[in-house]
């Protein structure tokens, strides 16, 4: 029978691995829970207090990205799928920041690659204002012409993912097949992920809360702040996955993160051609033909240890 849990957690971790359990549940269980934004800040803008944060004897962790978890899933097994349904993305808090950083794109590169040339950005950081009853992210410009920006919000999770294979621990900062540090505004509300299991409970973990995030993530950071997370988890059992898969009401998509970045198109492709021709019945080369035609990809990120692309089909194009 299917139970909602709402916890709060006393640990935030700093790598996604088979770390103490924060919550066990069972598949089809909806866990509410509230994050904390990259530097560690709540929804008052208080720190994160050392007691709780993930400490070790033996080495010591880059404290950004802190993550809610892990969850234990009961009935997940290696070669099975966790599937997490993002059912809402709550924010709760009326500011965000963002900045540039030494993650940034545009810091180095070779004679016309930075601003301004040949030199990196200035470490600033920039305090956004949220109107979450009109939903807008508010930025004021002081030493520009126009002198206020807004943009619409679309939250997502920006670090989601299990604990990877072959007994590895990593990062919260780092994507790779277990999820991750992802920074894909696609797990958003209405999607649902689909990761692969490779280790008994799965461990799932996610944090990073971004109001917004335009592709790649060009300056490092995102407007990073804190939101009440309502997940709901599903195992399915026996299907087996390289990468995590994404769904929403409109698109299938699959992921693939590493580098230099046109790796990550082709693993996200490969995958995607697969999922095609394993459950949706089509012949590979025609599957090829078909998403080279009318497939769209998202540059995740373009700043972390590494790259995410996601790709796209529309699922008006998997029905006659």
């Amino acid at each position: 029978m299917m139970k909602t849990h709402r916890f709060q957690p006393q640990i935030y971790y700093y790598t996604f691995g088979p770390n103490e359990p924060a919550l066990t549940i069972h598949s089809g269980d909806i866990v509410v829970t509230t994050t904390r934004d990259a530097r560690g800040l709540n929804e008052k803008l208080e720190p994160l207090p050392e007691t709780q944060k993930q400490h070790s004897d033996v080495t010591s962790f880059r404290t950004a990205n802190p993550l809610v978890g892990p969850i234990y899933v009961e009935e997940a097994r290696p070669d099975d799928t966790l599937a997490v349904t993002v059912q809402k993305i709550k924010l709760n808090r009326d500011s965000a920041w963002s900045g540039q950083s030494p993650m940034g794109v545009l810091n180095d590169g070779e004679p016309g690659m930075t601003l301004p040339p040949d030199e990196s950005p200035p470490a600033k950081r920039y305090e956004w204002q949220l109107d979450l009853e009109n939903n807008l992210g508010i930025l004021e410009l002081e030493k520009s012409k126009l002198k206020q920006a807004k943009i619409p919000l679309h939250p997502f999770i920006g670090s989601i993912g299990i604990a990877p294979r072959y007994g590895r621990v990593e990062p919260s900062v780092t994507p790779g097949e277990y999820g991750g540090n992802m920074d894909c505004v696609e797990t958003k509300e209405g999607t649902t992920i689909y990761f692969p299991v490779w280790v008994v409970g799965a461990y799932l973990a996610f944090g990073d809360v971004h109001a917004a995030q335009g592709d790649g993530e060009l300056c490092g950071t995102a407007l990073e702040t804190t939101a009440e997370v309502t997940v709901q988890v599903n195992v399915v059992k026996g299907r087996q996955l390289e990468w995590p898969h994404l769904e929403d009401e409109d698109c299938i998509m699959t992921t693939g993160s590493g580098r230099p970045l046109i790796d990550c198109v082709r693993l996200a492709y490969v995958q995607l051609i697969k999922w095609l021709v394993d459950e949706y019945g089509f012949e590979q080369w025609e599957a090829y033909q078909l998403v080279s035609q009318v497939g769209t990809m998202r540059i995740g990120n373009i700043v972390d240890p590494n790259y995410t692309v996601v790709a796209k089909l529309l699922k008006k194009y998997l029905t006659d």
